[in-house]
């Protein structure tokens, strides 16, 4: 046998009641850990003297970047 409740002058089964508070609580649950989305790091500005410095500057980053991408992979073969 079903309850019914009487809501805004509807009749309500409980177990439509049940699923929707579940509903509720999950998808709310759901929102709440997911958070919002992590920006993308942008890297500082360089304030290089010459447009020589700037380029250094960029391609000495560039292989110390790649070189820590490459050190993991490279330690988990040892």
């Amino acid at each position: 046998m079903t309850q019914y409740y009487t809501i805004f002058g509807q009749k309500v089964a409980s177990q439509y009641l049940a699923m929707a508070t579940l509903t509720t609580l999950f998808a709310g649950s759901y929102m709440a850990v997911s958070g919002p989305s992590k920006p993308v790091a942008a890297s500082p500005p360089i304030n290089a003297s010459s447009s020589d410095e700037a380029d250094f500057i960029k391609k000495f980053m560039d292989s110390i970047e790649g070189d820590d991408k490459k050190a993991p992979a490279a330690a988990a073969k040892h």
